[in-house]
């Protein structure tokens, strides 16, 4: 899941050094997070979060085959 995460959002960004992923496991859920540099914050939201939607679309799909709902937030580094 990880992997998949780290994948679709290398694709988007420009800097790609800066990405950082947290995934947590529970029972019924697996939350991913996603740190972005602000600049690229935009460009993994998409217009009117189309794109945040799309990939919170794939992740649930994933997650699906393994029986647990995934929940996807995107933050950004400078966030405190």
């Amino acid at each position: 899941m990880e992997k998949l995460a780290l994948t679709m959002t290398e694709y988007l960004v420009d800097y790609k050094e800066n990405i950082d992923i947290k995934i947590t496991e529970g029972v019924e859920t697996i939350v991913i997070e996603i740190n972005v540099d602000q600049r690229d914050l935009g460009k993994i939201i998409g217009k009117q979060g189309r794109t945040a939607d799309a990939l919170r679309l794939i992740l649930n799909c994933a997650g699906a085959k393994m029986k647990k709902r995934a929940i996807l937030q995107i933050l950004d580094m400078n966030r405190d």
